[in-house]
């Protein structure tokens, strides 16, 4: 039979696991909701204010509000009734540690895919995410959330390509 200090060390175990799956899971939902063009589902993975963005070419914030706009003005761009630019986000490598009651830090690595309907280019790109998270309203959120470019190509988009939404209709050729 196991002795108080065992299970209490068993049940802190598993309180680790059951932080770092949960900061996971909050991760996934962001990068769904970047492709889904979803901002209020990225907006919901930010801490309510203050939190750290740095998303290099597209600025450095002490809030989510300003990256938010942007990312409106970006993913949710229409012309002819059609979605501008088209994002596919995969992440993985999550490095995760707790650092204290309710506080985390994370490492990621990115791999992203952009079609750019209207300048005809495909952007591939690799990048590491450096984030912390703390726990709000009780969620895991984003208090920071800085990512670096490690390599991007872009090249165009040929008139011979056929790009299909998720209905299966045209999308390219704006």
């Amino acid at each position: 039979m196991p002795d108080d200090g065992e299970v209490r060390a068993l049940a802190r175990r598993i309180e680790v696991i059951e932080a770092v799956e949960a900061i996971k899971k909050m991760k996934y939902r962001y990068w769904r909701a970047c492709d889904a063009k979803d901002p209020d589902g990225f907006r919901r993975c930010f801490i309510a204010r203050g939190a750290s963005i740095d998303y290099g070419r597209l600025g450095r914030h002490d809030d989510v509000e300003p990256i938010l706009r942007i990312y409106r003005d970006i993913a949710l761009r229409k012309v002819n009734g059609q979605y501008v630019v088209h994002d596919m986000h995969h992440g993985f490598h999550p490095d995760i540690e707790l650092v204290g009651p309710g506080e985390a830090t994370g490492r990621w690595t990115l791999r992203m895919r952009q079609i750019d309907i209207e300048r005809g280019t495909e952007t591939v790109m690799a990048g590491e995410y450096d984030d912390r998270y703390v726990i709000e309203d009780g969620d895991w959120k984003h208090s920071q959330c800085h990512f670096r470019v490690l390599w991007s190509i872009s090249r165009p988009i040929g008139p011979e390509v056929t790009i299909l939404g998720s209905n299966g209709q045209c999308v390219s050729g704006l």
